[in-house]
């Protein structure tokens, strides 16, 4: 007797528009910021649209909105259908897509002005992290719900990687958001320096894995097959590949920190497992694209297919270039350039970007019960699509090898060629120009996609609920002797599923976290590094505040390239007070870990006013505002009480005392600036932060 019910296609319409939406935004920014690399004016000349600001934006926009959302719209509707029952509670799916959505709302207010944690990928402030992972249980109460109340015995391989994603994410963001809330949005992490930098980038990279790839995968598994009209072409493949895949990735992160103050035996594991990462990587590229024999002259046809083939080469392309990436003397010249930037994107447009289009352009249509309006836009929005990210990827390859390749170079004597780092960046200008072109392209894609999808959805009528039926699970047969394979009685419980789930993607991250934490050899001490006076701290919280680190490193490898650049290489023992660390990720602008006492006061008060006068040809917009801005030091006292709870060793009382040594600090750096014919009142922003930079490697006494 089969039972009669209805599939929710109202919350996966608007998944839809938001991803859509977003999308836009999201893309929007990324190109305005893309601009900004090449014409300092595109900073708009205020403190809200600087490319340290709303960088952090642009990415957050297209991670957790644009593909937060078509994560969602792909799960809710191939759960339902995959398990053969509505969502757990219509209302549990109406409060996941609000406050959602509210989230990212937050992070477009709270980032342009400076509320930043600094971790990358995980900026926004403690009450939205706090806003996030309750979202977060509320979808996996009603994904649970749902796979608990379902009229199929066994789960389907597109809902094991929906598990996984679920699990780890939640992992996850809760360690990286260990954090002390000193204000109501501001907060200091747990961890310092080394330590933080490993929790940051196991969270980076990981965060790559299983928000971008994990769900990603499962969306594939659900959607090429019925686009394609075959079943996927490996069940022992996906199982093989989910397994090893979701228990090797976990291990990659350190590969973010090569030749850093990470200890070596971190930076090796993350070196064995990125390498190993590639057999389940291309395990799950093969699968779908072998699932496709027999189906290639539908691709020549159908846009949709199209879009899911080159995203399934992008796939491949990326995680080949991953663990290549990973190879040390090849990360020695990549890490730090733009060739990070372009295999990031190749997967980002590639493999979200063009599986999320190749979805929509199938489901649309579907629940609005109509045919696509035009195929031949959908087939325009392809190759225009394909031509941005060649336009944005290869320049930017070229860029990364030429200015790795400068930064490294030695004349005939023995010196730097290129000892201005200028030089270097000046010269890659034009291959910011062509990767703004790309972007420009693949926008132009998206929006004619909308325009093909509003008209799609007016010649139609959403079908909100779905008629369905389906025999009730205890009617369910199941053939004798399938029991015998563990896996397949693996897929019957899903508690027990989840469970060895997270057991797996505990082990990585416990073996390389906990020995760093506990055994204080990996972190030597040094005895001549002290805590930031309360100027330096307040300055280091303007420097946050201002995105700097989405441009400067503080991490000196040990190369004489870079000693000789830069200064003495960057020790373990010297970041133990930074709460949170910034190594950086991309060198925009030169590290400046040993910037303290390089220039004068006066230098750092012009060269933050008026970069260009001070640096000819820098891309570095001005920061007028702080000299006008005054500093806040109504919190001084609570930062160092924080400061001294997370083990900086400030004396007890010295918080009663703080704003005094402020003060006195302050007013000698007004003082010397006056010397030089710079006027300015010792209680603005712009004080601080050249107490801060001033600091900044002064604790080495090292030539």
């Amino acid at each position: 007797m089969t039972e009669k019910f209805y599939y929710d296609n109202k919350i996966v319409r608007n998944f839809a528009i938001a991803t859509i939406v977003w999308g836009i935004i999201g893309m929007t920014v990324g190109l305005l910021v893309a601009t900004q690399l090449f014409a300092p004016s595109m900073n708009l000349g205020n403190q809200y649209t600087t490319f340290g600001r709303i960088r952090p934006l642009h990415t957050n926009a297209v991670i957790f909105a644009f593909v937060g959302n078509a994560i969602f719209m792909g799960v809710y509707y191939s759960l339902q259908r995959l398990l053969k029952a509505r969502m757990f509670s219509d209302v549990l799916s109406k409060i996941h897509f609000w406050g959602w959505q509210l989230i990212i709302v937050s992070a477009v207010i709270t980032l342009p002005l400076g509320l930043s944690s600094s971790h990358e990928y995980a900026e926004l402030e403690w009450p939205i992290d706090i806003a996030i992972t309750l979202i977060w249980v509320v979808f996996g109460v009603n994904m649970f719900g749902t796979i608990f109340k379902r009229r199929e015995k066994h789960m389907y391989v597109a809902i094991w990687f929906y598990i996984a994603t679920f699990v780890t994410v939640a992992v996850l963001h809760i360690v990286n958001s260990f954090q002390l809330p000193i204000s109501a949005f501001k907060s200091y992490y747990l961890f310092a320096g080394v330590q933080d930098a490993l929790v940051q980038w196991w969270y980076g990279h990981n965060a790559v894995a299983f928000f971008l790839t994990t769900p990603y995968l499962g969306m594939m598994y659900y959607f090429l097959p019925k686009m394609a009209n075959r079943p996927i072409y490996s069940y022992k493949l996906s199982i093989l590949h989910f397994w090893s895949l979701i228990f090797i990735y976990i291990w990659a992160g350190p590969h973010h920190l090569l030749y850093t103050s990470l200890p070596g035996w971190a930076q090796s594991l993350g070196v064995a497992f990125s390498i190993m990462l590639i057999a389940p990587s291309w395990g799950g590229m093969i699968n779908g694209l072998l699932t496709l024999r027999g189906a290639w002259d539908k691709v020549r046809e159908d846009p949709k297919l199209k879009f899911m083939v080159v995203g399934l080469t992008a796939y491949g392309m990326a995680t080949f270039e991953g663990p290549m990436l990973a190879l040390k003397q090849i990360n020695a010249i990549a890490h730090y350039t733009d060739w990070i930037v372009a295999h990031v994107h190749v997967g980002a447009l590639g493999w979200n970007g063009f599986l999320t289009f190749g979805i929509l352009y199938w489901l649309i249509p579907r629940i609005y019960r109509t045919d696509l309006y035009s195929k031949k836009l959908a087939s325009f929005h392809f190759w225009i699509g394909t031509l941005g990210i060649i336009f944005y990827a290869v320049p930017l390859y070229f860029a990364g090898f030429t200015q790795g390749l400068m930064w490294k170079e030695f004349t005939e004597e023995g010196v730097l060629r290129y000892p201005n780092f200028l030089e270097t960046l000046i010269q890659i200008l034009p291959m910011y120009v062509l990767r703004s072109i790309g972007g420009a392209f693949y926008l132009i894609g998206v929006i004619v996609m909308t325009y093909n999808l509003i008209k799609t959805a007016a010649t139609g009528k959403l079908l909100a609920d779905e008629p369905a039926e389906a025999m009730p699970l205890a009617a369910v047969y199941v053939p004798v002797g399938s029991d015998k394979k563990l896996h397949r009685i693996l897929e019957r419980k899903p508690m027990v599923f989840m469970v060895l789930s997270l057991v797996v993607i505990l082990i990585g991250g416990g073996i390389e976290m906990m020995p760093t934490f506990t055994i204080e050899s990996n972190i030597p001490t040094i005895t001549s590094v002290k805590p930031y006076s309360p100027l330096e701290l307040q300055g280091r919280d303007v420097y946050i505040k201002e995105g700097c680190v989405n441009c400067h490193s503080q991490m000196i490898r040990p190369f004489r390239s870079e000693t000789e650049r830069y200064g003495e290489y960057s020790k373990a023992g010297e970041f133990v007070y930074d709460h949170p660390h910034l190594w950086g990720s991309k060198r925009t602008g030169p590290d400046l870990q040993r910037l303290g006492g390089k220039y004068s006061n006066a230098w750092h008060y012009n060269h933050l006013i008026d970069p260009q006068t001070m640096s000819p040809g820098s891309i570095m917009p001005a920061y007028e505002w702080l000299m006008e801005q005054s500093l806040d030091t109504t919190n001084t006292i609570t930062k160092i009480n924080a400061m001294r709870t997370l083990g900086v060793p400030y004396e007890e009382g010295y918080e009663n005392q703080a704003n005094n040594d402020l003060d006195v600090q302050a007013q000698g750096i007004a003082a010397d600036l006056q010397k030089n014919n710079v006027k300015v009142k010792s209680d603005k922003e712009i004080i601080a932060l050249i107490a801060y930079l001033q600091r900044l490697g002064t604790d080495i006494k090292a030539k």
